[in-house]
Order: structure tokens, then C-alpha cells, then sequence
């Protein structure tokens, strides 16, 4: 009669099922992004919480910052919700989001609102984004909200557009983090519209809001703001992730350069063109090999570079036997959708036995728009 107790063990593998341990699993992050605080970010959450609720998910609510807002109250009953642990800070009771007990609880899903902000002092972590990473290590999804203004690449830009220093900040390897990320996008005159009508601010600031940060002008551009820096991110994830040829989202302008002195000129030009397209800018600087540039030529070139720099570009130099090889080359790596270029100097001579630097281009990056400026 067959008796598997009386198959021997192999020394070793006495207790291996005892010591099997499930491989630990990384939680997943998705984000809610909008353009300005209500858009609807918290909303959206909490709509997306219900429904996998009804699934059989288990969600919590580890943090909610409802400012106030009726729909966005609403939104949260039914839903578990982990009470704030109180912190005395200086002699004030203050309320943080119980990062320990959401922990202890092992949700399957935590939802947690205002991701960049400033924990207070005191605090095991000094944000919540890093409370955040702590529940994702854990094992638990998390999804968050946050606005385009707190990403820390964009603060300048952000100022120069609002006149507004945001303070509350995250970096954006968060953002480049994340599992899936959902931008709640409404129109600059929906969004005036729910400030009018008390939805998003307490009625004294309905009117300083709407002539600061809420100006059409400023919605407007931080709405593209919002959609474009998505756009990005999701074209740099697919092409880590796709090995067929890609389309570019974003015109990317590669400008090559030389130590002629009309660089300065083609560069400002590039520069204009990636403007206007709101691009990427790119410079490249093709040196010979193993030839060593005069010291008015170092100089031109460092101008040129410091130039690039100033149309917030990134300036490539590289050394290599054949310059439109070396073009190519950058302009696939960098997926380059435009190319500026100077009227070509070669004599009829070397064009007959070389080629023109336009056609090769042009054969070997059929997919890229070449701009040939004319030397003055």
C-alpha cells in the first residue's frame, strides 16, 4: 500500500514548508493631480474608494481634508475612516493622520488626501508623501491626491506664473513613482464658477482669490501646466517600456552647433522654434577627434553653452569621427522630433565626394523636420 510517509526527506527540506514565506509585495500608487484645489481630485478618490468598496476591496480612509466642502463629506460616509492621532505641539493639540494605525488596521487600500503636505513637528516623518511610502512598503495601496503647483521642478515656474511661493513641496521621483496616475481636469471658467459659488472657498475669499490665484490667465496656464507634465511622464514611461518606435507627444528641438560664430544665432533661433512649440530644447556640439579647439573657439563654445543654459536647454557635446553619425545618434537617443541647422560651408568639391549633411540627415531621420537657417 502506498504510504508517502515512507518516502524519505532529504536533509534540509524537513521543515521547508513550515519556513515558506509569501514574497513581500510592494503596495501600488495611484495619484489624483489637478490644477488647483477644486478641481475635484478628493471627490474623484472617494468615488473610486466606493466602487471597489462594493468589489469587496478593503478601503480605509487614512486621511481626509474636506476644507469644509458639503459633496466632499458626503462623498466619505460609508467608507472606514481611521481617526487622527493627536499631537501637542508647543501647548496646541494638533491632528495628524495616524500613519501607525492605518499600519496596524493592514487595509488593502488606503486613501489619503493632500499628499504634499507638512507634517507636524515632531512627526516620525517631516511629510505626509514619506508617511505614504512607508504604508506602499507595507504592502497597502494607497491612492493620493495633490495639485501640479507642489511638484518641486515646477516651483519656479509655478511662481512666475501665479506670483504665488508654494511652500508644501514633493519631489518628483513621486510623481515618476507612481503606478497610475489620474489628472481631474475641469475648464478655468467651471472652476471659477464652483469658487463663485462658495464650493471651494469660504465666502471672504471668494473675491481676493478670483483677482490672485484663480485669475483665468493663471488657471489657464497651470491647467496646461498639469496635462503637459502628465503627457510627459507617461511618454517617458512608455518608452522604457516599448521597444517599437515611438511618437512623440512633446516637440523635442536639437540645435547643432560649431564654432562658427553664427552658433549664436542658430541657437537663438532653435531656441524661438522650441518656444513657440512649447518644447525641449537640446544643443549639440560635435567635436573632431583628438583635435584641440583654439582658445576663441573654446570660448565661442562655452558662450553657447552658457546661452543654452539660459533657454533653460540641455547642451550635448560629443566627440566622433563624422559629424552627421553623431547627429543621428543623438537624435534618436533623445527621440529629437526638430533639427536646426546652418546653410552648409562645404565647397561644391566636398559635396560631390562627401554628400550634403542635409540629405544624409534626411535619409537617416526621415521622421525629423530639418530647419537649414541661412548664414549671414
Amino acid at each position: 500500500m502506498y504510504n508517502p510517509a515512507a518516502i524519505p526527506v532529504p536533509e534540509g527540506f524537513a521543515n521547508a514548508s513550515a519556513s515558506y514565506q509569501k514574497p513581500h509585495r510592494r503596495g501600488k500608487h495611484k495619484i489624483f493631480i489637478g490644477m488647483a484645489p477644486g478641481v475635484g481630485k478628493t471627490y474623484r478618490m472617494l468615488e473610486e474608494g466606493h466602487a471597489l468598496k462594493q468589489d469587496g476591496v478593503d478601503v480605509v480612509v487614512g486621511l481626509l481634508e474636506t476644507h469644509g466642502r458639503e459633496e466632499t463629506a458626503h462623498k466619505a460616509e460609508g467608507l472606514d475612516l481611521i481617526p487622527r492621532k493627536r499631537v501637542n505641539c508647543r501647548g496646541v493639540m494638533l491632528q495628524e493622520m495616524d500613519t501607525e494605525a492605518i499600519l496596524e488596521r493592514a487595509p488593502q487600500l488606503a486613501l489619503v488626501d493632500e499628499l504634499a503636505h507638512t507634517n507636524i513637528p515632531g512627526s516620525q516623518w517631516e511629510k505626509r508623501y514619506q508617511d505614504v511610502e512607508q504604508l506602499l512598503e507595507a504592502g497597502i495601496d494607497v491612492y493620493s491626491t495633490v495639485n501640479i503647483q507642489h511638484l518641486e521642478s515646477l516651483n519656479d515656474l509655478v511662481h512666475r506664473i501665479s506670483g504665488v511661493v508654494v511652500r508644501e513641496r514633493i519631489p518628483d521621483r513621486v510623481i515618476d513613482a507612481a503606478d497610475e496616475i489620474v489628472v481631474v481636469d475641469v475648464t478655468p471658467e467651471m472652476l471659477q464658477e464652483r469658487l463663485q459659488e462658495g464650493k471651494i472657498y469660504a465666502p471672504e475669499k471668494i473675491d481676493q482669490s478670483l483677482q490672485n490665484f484663480f485669475r483665468r490667465s493663471n488657471l489657464i496656464a497651470l491647467r496646461e501646466l498639469a496635462l503637459r507634465e502628465i503627457a510627459d511622464n507617461i511618454e517617458e514611461d512608455s518608452v522604457a517600456t516599448d521597444q517599437h518606435p515611438h511618437c512623440n507627444i512633446q516637440e523635442r528641438v536639437l540645435v547643432c552647433i560649431s564654432t562658427y560664430p553664427n552658433s549664436i544665432q542658430l541657437l537663438r533661433r532653435g531656441a524661438r522654434i522650441a518656444n513657440q512649440m512649447n518644447g525641449r530644447l537640446f544643443v549639440l556640439f560635435v567635436a573632431a577627434e583628438g583635435k584641440f579647439l583654439t582658445k576663441p573657439e573654446a570660448l565661442h563654445i562655452e558662450t553657447c553653452e552658457r546661452l543654452c543654459r539660459e533657454f533653460e536647454g540641455e547642451f550635448i557635446r560629443v566627440e566622433a569621427p563624422d559629424i552627421v553619425s553623431a547627429i543621428v545618434e543623438v537624435a534618436t537617443q533623445e527621440r529629437i522630433t526638430q533639427i536646426v541647422l546652418g546653410e552648409t560651408r562645404r565647397s561644391r568639391l566636398k559635396l560631390l565626394f562627401k554628400g550634403s549633411i542635409v540629405q544624409r540627415l534626411m535619409r537617416a531621420l526621415p521622421q525629423v523636420d530639418l530647419h537649414i537657417i541661412a548664414n549671414n
